[in-house]
């Protein structure tokens, strides 16, 4: 007991100096302003822009993580460290399971590609993998990334935890009551339904795949826009992951130590963490640095231990048994005023107008819904969250398919602007109250196809061929719509019999398809980025004329344009046997010997 108290003493000391170490390094080279205290906890002038993060909308609900902070010894090490326990721990903190750490990086490749101005580093991801799960239970995965059992927090039913009631009918968790943080990145089932992805490709939302979760904290920490690589906006994002200054010291502390150096190892050998923020007396995961409420039927500031022995009876007065005592009355615990959540019983539309808009375009109405008690009355500082539903492409400002907004004065919520995708169609916005089981709102959204009001030639050169061989000119057309260039606009090129006989010509100048072959109608054109089209290659059979080729868009824009087709020239003449020979050899020009009279 001894030994082990003492490695936990020498733990502890060598973990206060690395947070100290890792933090004071993050905030010298990433935080001007930032400063350290003798306990290694980080604060800047802009910790009170933190996310004021409620539990239910945290990705891990505030769940318990892990304390251990990274060895003194660096990650990777010279050969002249010395060897030893500190070596070896600091060898095998810093090794990542190698399908853990494939996970990290093509997470990290996914969001370069999707969210470039993020700049997530794979580092990160490591670092909350390591706190929320100690990388997946040292890497306990399949081959695909699932892990062996599944990795669950305690339920979160306010008891020293955050109150979140089912939200999955226990889908993820297994538990109908109450929700628990589920899988290696420790999502809680109401954020993985709208922050889960597929990140190994098998059609599947896992968060008990390394794949899948990895994907979905990136997403997850990008999703407002923050660019990671700025000191504030990377605070911001792992507050709201687990919202908790500890918990951020602690990340930050990770991710300096695998900045410097990891290296991968075999699925299953990493190092498991030992201490967890909810095993220290008097701090409450989900509020960090806080004393649990006392449980039901103990009274606050009783004192514990056995009972003082009764007094002994006065002389004379019979056996030495106590007084008879009336027992004290018990004090019921306090209740639990309810919040606004609770109070809420329905959402209605606060007045949303038709929700359209074309393909590309940013819409101009904005989905409004109010809280109500059962009596009608609106109920302000609710949490309304905003899931778009459907197979769509749309999204919300920051390209994520749910926005969270928190209700006014009146009880109105307004969600930020939807911007449309490609995809047209309808498709759904549902309204939700956030951690309540309440009457929601569903509004119906249309995306149109992209249209143009307006077509117009770029140039005004006439275009002119002659007969049997090609324009040298191609034709150029340019679409808008309500002034503006009209991109990706579909467009049809046909050439037509004539101005009122919009019939396919079968004569005259002709486009050419894959094969060589004359065509004469072109669909599955589109528009530029800057509404601009240039047509392919014109050709002309042997007639000669003038001809008309009419382009139309979507919405109705239709522009005529003029070819003309001149004969081919007549084939110079050759000689003509039947001429006069040349003077030179006519027999009748040629010198006569006799004398002239």
């Amino acid at each position: 007991m001894a030994a082990h108290i003492g490695r936990r003493l020498r733990k502890g000391a060598a973990t206060t100096a690395v947070a100290a170490a890792a933090v004071a390094a993050l905030s010298a080279s990433q935080a001007p302003g930032a400063t350290v205290d003798d306990q290694g906890r980080q604060s800047t002038g802009d910790a009170t822009s933190a996310p004021d993060t409620a539990a239910d909308d945290s990705a891990t609900g505030n769940s318990p993580y892990y304390t251990d902070l990274p060895p003194l010894n660096s990650p990777a090490p010279s050969p002249s460290a010395g060897s030893g326990e500190a070596g070896d721990r600091s060898a095998a903190e810093a090794g990542i399971p190698a399908t853990v750490l494939d996970a990290y990086k093509k997470a990290e490749a996914a969001l370069r590609e999707k969210k470039a101005g993020c700049n997530l580093p794979w580092q990160l991801l490591a670092a909350i993998g390591k706190v929320e799960s100690g990388q997946a239970r040292g890497g306990r995965v399949t081959a695909d990334g699932t892990t062996v059992t599944p990795i669950l927090g305690p339920q979160l039913d306010g008891n020293g935890f955050a109150l979140i009631r089912d939200t999955d009918d226990g889908a993820y968790d297994g538990n109908r009551m109450y929700d628990q943080a589920v899988g290696p990145m420790q999502f809680i089932p109401s954020t993985w339904s709208w922050a889960g992805r597929d990140g190994n490709g098998d059609g599947r939302k896992d968060p008990n795949n390394i794949y899948d979760a990895a994907l979905a904290a990136g997403h997850y920490l990008c999703r407002f826009d923050w660019d990671l690589s700025e000191p504030g906006d990377l605070r911001k994002a792992i507050l709201s992951y687990n919202n908790s200054t500890e918990y951020l010291n602690t990340v930050l502390s990770w991710l300096e130590y695998y900045r410097k150096g990891t290296h991968e190892i075999p699925d299953g050998t990493g190092a498991l963490p030992e201490d967890r923020s909810d095993a220290r007396p008097g701090v409450t995961p989900s509020a960090p640095g806080t004393t649990p409420p006392a449980r039901p039927g103990t009274r606050p500031g009783k004192p514990s231990g056995p009972r003082p022995s009764p007094s002994p009876s006065a002389p004379g007065t019979g056996s030495p048994s106590a007084p008879p005592t009336t027992p004290p009355p018990t004090t019921p615990p306090p209740s639990t005023p309810p919040t606004p959540t609770d109070t809420v019983h329905h959402l209605e539309d606060a007045g949303t107008g038709t929700l359209t808009a074309m393909a590309g375009h940013t819409f101009a109405e904005r989905i409004s819904t109010r809280a109500e008690t059962e009596a009608g009355k609106a109920v302000a500082k609710v949490r309304i969250r905003f899931t778009i539903v459907g197979d769509t492409d749309t999204t919300f400002a920051g390209g994520e398919s749910v926005a969270t907004v928190t209700t006014d004065a009146s009880g109105v919520a307004v969600a930020p602007a939807l911007q449309a995708g490609e995809r047209t169609g309808a498709f759904a916005v549902q309204a939700a109250v956030a951690g309540r089981s309440v009457k929601g709102v569903p509004y119906k959204v249309t995306v149109t196809q992209r249209v143009a009001d307006a077509l117009t030639r770029v140039g005004e050169k006439e275009l002119t061929c002659v007969a049997g061989g090609e324009f040298a000119e191609p034709v150029e057309v340019k679409a808008t719509y309500g002034g503006e260039a009209a991109g990706k606009v579909a467009v049809t090129a046909k050439l037509v019999t004539s101005a009122d006989d919009p019939a396919e010509n079968d004569k005259g100048p002709y486009f050419k398809d894959t094969d060589g072959k004359a065509i004469r109608t072109l669909t599955g054109l589109r528009t530029g980025p800057d509404g601009q089209l240039t047509l392919p290659k014109l050709y002309a059979d042997d007639t000669a004329g003038t001809f008309l080729l009419r382009l139309t868009t979507a919405g109705g824009a239709t522009l005529e344009v003029e070819l003309t087709v001149e004969p081919a020239a007549a084939p110079s003449p050759g000689p003509d046997p039947s001429a006069d020979p040349d003077p030179s050899t006519d027999p009748s020009t040629e010198p006569s010997d006799t004398p002239a009279a």
